[in-house]
């Protein structure tokens, strides 16, 4: 199996590669993240995968696609959706179809490591790209790993944002904790 793992950033990838590594499949990182942002945030995620899959010995392929305009194009009518509508289908679509052109046979993501996510819309969304680009889509249930891949992430310093990616993710982290301030000075 040649594998092409989708990754969003180090943190995630942690619990996953080391998954993938003991069953035996050496997955090969991509990063494409047009829906993360802002720059300086896209940056960050950037630099530590790359510095971590160096220090893990992984190969890594990094697309440089900042997207804010076609990010904003596409998800300001729609932001309640927009994960599903968007930020899943275009990372995982054009994973597919990179691994198809680069001669990869399956396709994955980090993603599914996360409680956070929509499994389901992501596994469909995977099998679908997969499907159309003639490659399969390795589901895995990684969320098991969640708290373990986070753990050690920590341990090792890697830089753990605070959010999913997008400005809209970033203002949902605010807002809870808004609220949470609002309910403490009751």
């Amino acid at each position: 199996m040649k594998l092409l793992l989708h990754t969003c950033c180090a943190p995630c990838s942690v619990f996953c590669i080391d998954e993938l590594r003991r069953e035996n499949i050496e997955p090969t990182v991509y990063w494409f993240n047009p829906n993360i942002h802002p720059y300086m945030e896209y940056k960050e995620r950037r630099d530590c995968l790359k510095e971590y899959t160096k220090s893990i010995n992984v190969e890594a392929i990094f697309e440089e696609n900042y997207g804010l305009d076609d990010f904003c194009k596409n998800v300001s009518n729609k932001l309640e959706t927009r994960c599903q509508d968007y930020c899943y289908p275009v990372r995982l679509e054009q994973t597919a179809k990179y691994a198809k052109e680069h001669g990869f046979d399956t396709i994955s993501t980090t993603l599914l490591v996360s409680p956070y996510q929509k499994h389901d819309i992501i596994k469909d969304l995977g099998e679908k790209f997969a499907k159309k680009y003639g490659v399969e889509f390795l589901y895995r249930d990684f969320r098991v790993g969640f708290k373990e891949g986070q753990k050690k992430a920590r341990e090792i310093g890697l830089y753990m944002q605070k959010y999913c990616g997008c400005i809209f993710s970033e203002e949902d982290r605010y807002r809870k904790q808004i609220e949470r301030d609002k309910k403490k000075n009751i």
